[in-house]
């Protein structure tokens, strides 16, 4: 199968503003007529929602750190009848893992290299002119075998500073593609994990119009268009479903599942049985499994304590068949969650798990876990990759642990998950098997 042009737009760092170029570039090409498949390098769970918002297609991470080859080559395949392909970056373009996965590190470089796509960088040139080349000149040789397209340098404060920031461009040789004005009015509204999900941006459609409109008079797209390098045919295998009827919680506290996990299991001709907690729903009676992904249960935790139908048809179902939580999911199957403000709500009791919030603890990074009792979908033993992030506390974890997890190093963490009965559930957000 041949693949479609693409590239992936970097930064040398977070807040560059690289998530507006982003979603401005997808919907001015979408625009233009094209066919745009967007995707994500990392572990990044909200951006794709947003992405596929601006593009109108499905997005999808790639991860050098968590994924197998032939996972990467199965995602890759997501692009087949597209036109052009526009990745976006996490963090800055070569931070990584400080320790190698299977496959590699985990940085934007090494999706970018992996992938055959040319990079863009987004400078933010703010409190500096010339100097931003160095920049520039130091990102493009840092590896030369990476392909390099240009630069977009935003927050540009005036036509002298334009003037100035160019003049270094072109004596370090480094292509301009665009050049965005400071506009206090071009940034996505954030809480505590970054950017609000794309559900609940107040009117996400006339932002994103509004992020084209600005990358049409300030960027040559033509350019952008040029520069997309079409990179190596790629086969493989997305992940299988854990069961043939799956009860999936989908509403504004449980969101977080990977799009190419979602995929996998409808490709093999699973059943995805969506189910709202905040609307009092139960999971369909017949589903053979109920999952939780993550969210934000911790902002809508009085609503989940109160919703009856849902908890006594969760706790029926958790009787005879699995259920299984992920973060926000596992927090609401546990005992009790206590929120910012100290108030303590029931939740449903298939684990002994208490978590608040009231005292913020900062987990993130990559996890490898081994099972030590089987999961849905995993026997016990399997090796499992995926990705922690949450402000939670721990406050009582009495049940047996599912699983020895670690970080990326190997370096043990506590947040073992849980297993009791049919109902298991993990702080980390599942990526992949780690081997067949």
């Amino acid at each position: 199968m041949t693949t479609a042009p693409g590239l992936l737009i970097s930064a040398p760092s977070s807040g560059t503003g690289k998530t507006t170029v982003m979603l401005g570039l997808l919907r001015a090409l979408a625009e233009d007529g094209l066919t745009v498949q967007p995707f994500k390098s990392g572990p990044d769970y909200i951006d794709p929602a947003f992405h596929r918002a601006a593009a109108h297609r499905p997005a999808f991470n790639i991860d050098t750190w968590a994924m197998r080859e032939d996972l990467i080559g199965g995602i890759s395949q997501q692009s087949q009848g597209a036109d052009i392909i526009v990745a976006e970056g996490s963090m800055g373009l070569f931070d990584g893992v400080a320790t190698r996965g299977e496959s590699g590190f985990g940085s934007s470089a090494e999706t970018a290299l992996k992938m055959g796509w040319p990079v863009v960088l987004v400078i933010d040139v703010g409190g500096q002119a010339q100097s931003a080349a160095a920049t520039a000149l130091g990102f493009k040789s840092y590896n030369p075998d990476l392909p390099f397209a240009g630069v977009i340098l935003n927050r540009c404060a005036s036509p002298r500073h334009e003037r100035l920031a160019r003049l270094g461009m072109d004596q370090a040789g480094i292509n301009v593609l665009g050049v965005l004005p400071r506009r206090g009015d071009l940034t996505l509204p954030e809480r505590h994990l970054g950017l609000i999900q794309a559900v609940e941006h107040p009117d996400l459609e006339q932002a994103i119009r509004g992020y084209a409109a600005f990358l049409r008079e300030h960027v040559d797209i033509g350019a952008i268009k040029a520069a997309a390098k079409a990179g190596p045919a790629a086969t493989g295998t997305l992940p299988k479903p854990p069961a043939q009827r799956i009860a999936l919680a989908q509403d504004a506290a449980f969101s977080f599942t990977y799009p190419h996990v979602l995929t996998g299991w409808r490709n093999a001709g699973a059943e995805i049985l969506p189910f709202s907690p905040l609307a009092n729903e139960a999971p369909a009676p017949n589903a053979d499994l109920v999952w939780l992904p993550g969210g934000y249960p911790e902002l809508h935790a009085g609503t989940l304590a109160a919703n009856t139908t849902y908890l006594d048809g969760l706790r029926a179902h958790a009787q005879t068949k699995p259920v299984h939580g992920e973060c926000g999911g596992y927090m609401a199957l546990g005992k009790a969650l206590i929120d910012k403000d100290g108030t303590r709500h029931q939740m449903a009791g298939l684990l002994g798990l208490v978590t608040s919030y009231e005292k913020r603890k900062f987990h993130l990074g990559y996890r490898q876990a081994t099972l030590l009792a089987p999961m849905p979908g995993f026997a016990g033993g399997a090796r499992l990759r995926g990705h922690e992030f949450h402000y939670s506390t721990i406050l009582e974890e009495p049940d047996a642990p599912l699983a020895q997890v670690g970080d990326a190093d190997g370096n043990p963490v506590p947040e073992t998950g849980s297993v009791r009965g049919h109902t298991t559930g993990t702080f980390f957000h599942l990526i992949a098997e780690a081997s067949a």
